[in-house]
């Protein structure tokens, strides 16, 4: 039977516990019972986890031996930031996919109430990638960024493959783009990825990402919502670096 996997709040060499609602939630519903085996994220490594104390608000476990655990695909995706309810969306579907890292951008045509009412929203955010890390079985959580403006992001990773996705592109696709490169050569790199918001990019923008040499991709002719290109994106993605 396969074992479920818990990030532990707080660890050691020898043990680790999980705290709080985590606790709460494996103890009250899920009925735990000492000498009950999980998996259990502690640090950078996930390992054999045996349940030695359970109490409502805490529940105790001894570590053994590692496990074998998937990597993060070292993809950062930018996304816009949309209506919190498709936000949390796609941020949970990306989590499944193994991005490393979700930076919630801040772009000209973003709804201005959702923008200044983001940063509130992040330690939700937080705790939705964190269930959705355990409930894939994935050895991390996707680290989530504070929000950032299109100009901060522009500015950044300088070494990573950068790639934006633009629903004027109609001459280079995200997978043709990615089937020019090799593998092998990026390893080492990160691949960083710009999501724009509903209405597209403005001509600003295009030409602020294109003059920091970003490279524009498209993902065919039909117009995609922000989380589903962003969903898109990343499978793709996934695809071209575990293939």
């Amino acid at each position: 039977m396969t074992r479920r996997r818990w990030i532990a709040d707080r660890w050691t060499e020898n043990s680790a516990t999980l705290l709080d609602a985590q606790a709460a939630h494996l103890a009250r519903v899920l009925r735990a019972q000492i000498g009950q085996e999980c998996d259990i994220v502690a640090g950078n490594a996930v390992r054999r986890g045996v349940i030695e104390k359970v109490a409502a608000d805490a529940v105790e476990f001894s570590l053994h031996e590692e496990v074998e655990a998937a990597e993060s695909l070292p993809l950062i995706v930018a996304l816009s930031i949309v209506r919190f309810e498709r936000m949390e969306w796609a941020i949970e579907k990306l989590t499944e996919l193994g991005v490393a890292r979700i930076v919630p951008i801040v772009a000209q045509r973003s709804e201005k109430h959702l923008a200044q009412a983001a940063a509130k929203r992040c330690e939700r955010w937080r705790k939705i990638s964190r269930e959705s890390a355990q409930q894939s079985r994935r050895s991390n959580a996707p680290e989530i960024s504070d929000p950032m403006s299109v100009a901060d992001c522009i500015a950044g990773k300088k070494n990573a493959l950068r790639l934006f996705l633009s629903e004027q592109e109609r001459t280079q696709s995200l997978w043709e783009s990615l089937m020019t490169i090799d593998r092998n050569a990026t390893a080492s790199k990160e691949i960083y990825t710009a999501i724009g918001p509903e209405g597209g990019w403005t001509s600003t923008e295009i030409s602020g990402f294109a003059d920091a040499g970003w490279q524009s991709v498209g993902l065919g002719p039909n117009i995609l919502r922000t989380e589903t290109a962003a969903i898109a994106v990343a499978s793709l993605i996934g695809a071209w670096w575990t293939g």
